[in-house]
């Protein structure tokens, strides 16, 4: 019987790739993104100042007025970037007990032309509480550190996979498009607790990693379990996203997870990481060695009415539409349809001998 997830230590990887020991996490790393698809993840090399900055920030910000937090809409967002207040983001069909705020790259508007993709959308700037000047610099200073964290795991999976250290670097360089959700889980009255602070789903993208407080509820399905991913200071909960499912024919598998609320009169804080390829990204499959292939369980999502789109874009505004049907109406009434897959040449993941990289 599985009872907590098992720890990694990349250390060694960062220190020398191609070493022994680095090779022994590369493996490590392999076999739990084909087993349980779940784990702590140690050794990482961001320092514990940038995590306590960023958990400050989140504290400080869902210590504003209630004004100030909806100051900052989601809705005013065509780029999904701003907050998200209790019940107002969907999973699965139910309401989510939670809020949040959505931070993407800081980007200016795209200038859309006629037949460009409506993912381009999602690129743009963030909203900032003015109250909270520091707040910005920590919250980018994170996601600078975890796209370098980010990139190392994709690197220990390509060589996991038989594939060249810099097999997916180009999904991601020299820019993907990271999302980060600041997340405030509060107790829900007994009266009406559903018990979602969110509810079960699984990652769209490449690779999760979720920095917690000291406050219980991320629950990961491994076969017929529900595993707590109780937490562990030092570390990140990382798990997969379902480009990598179906890019490796469901070697590496995308799982199912959840968060809880806490007991009434506590709440939970987290922040919750996607490192995400290009938009434009188009996944082609890897040629996994045969002993690998042999053991692919299919990529492909066992719920028929929700494919997994090739080009990322497509398959993340879906999601995005999906969740935050207040953003849908307000900025995407033009696409309230089945995401159709882009016909606009999408840029392809080029392999790591390509002689333009």
């Amino acid at each position: 019987m599985t009872t907590t997830l098992p720890e990694l230590d990349m250390s060694e990887f960062l220190a020398a790739p191609h070493s022994a020991r680095g090779q022994g996490f590369v493996a490590a790393l392999r076999d739990v993104c084909h087993g349980p698809g779940f784990c702590y993840l140690a050794g990482h090399g961001v320092a514990a100042d940038a995590d306590r900055a960023i958990l400050a920030a989140a504290h400080d910000f869902f210590a504003l007025p209630t004004r100030g937090r909806r100051a900052l809409a989601i809705a005013k967002s065509p780029h999904f970037r701003g907050y998200t207040g209790l019940g107002s983001e969907i999973t699965k069909g139910l309401r989510d007990w939670r809020e949040q705020l959505d931070v993407g790259p800081e980007e200016h508007v795209v200038a859309l032309r006629s037949g460009d993709p409506p993912w381009l959308r999602l690129r743009g700037p963030n909203q900032w509480p003015a109250a909270l000047p520091a707040m910005r610099p920590a919250v980018l200073d994170w996601m600078q550190a975890m796209d370098r964290v980010g990139l190392a795991v994709l690197r220990a999976l390509a060589l996991g996979l038989g594939q060249p250290y810099e097999h997916f670097d180009a999904a991601v360089l020299p820019r993907g498009d990271p999302h980060l959700k600041i997340v405030r889980y509060p107790g829900q009255d007994e009266s009406a607790d559903t018990g979602q602070g969110v509810g079960m789903h699984h990652d769209s993208g490449l690779v999760s990693f979720v920095l917690q407080d000291d406050v219980n509820g991320l629950q990961v399905r491994i076969g017929d379990e529900l595993v707590d991913a109780v937490p562990r200071r030092g570390t990140y909960v990382m798990n997969l996203g379902e480009m990598l499912q179906v890019a490796t024919s469901g070697y590496l598998r995308a799982t199912d997870h959840r968060v809880v609320s806490p007991p009434p009169g506590r709440e939970r804080l987290s922040i919750a990481y996607f490192f995400h390829p290009r938009l434009d990204c188009v996944f082609d499959a890897v040629a996994l060695p045969p002993d690998l292939a042999a053991a692919a369980r299919g990529g492909d999502n066992a719920d028929p009415s929700d494919p997994v789109h090739k080009c990322f874009g497509d398959n993340y505004l879906k999601i995005r539409l999906r969740s935050h049907p207040d953003v849908a109406a307000a900025h995407y009434r033009d696409v309230l349809r089945p995401i159709e897959p882009s016909r606009t040449p999408a840029i392809r993941r080029r392999r790591a001998s390509s002689p333009d990289r």
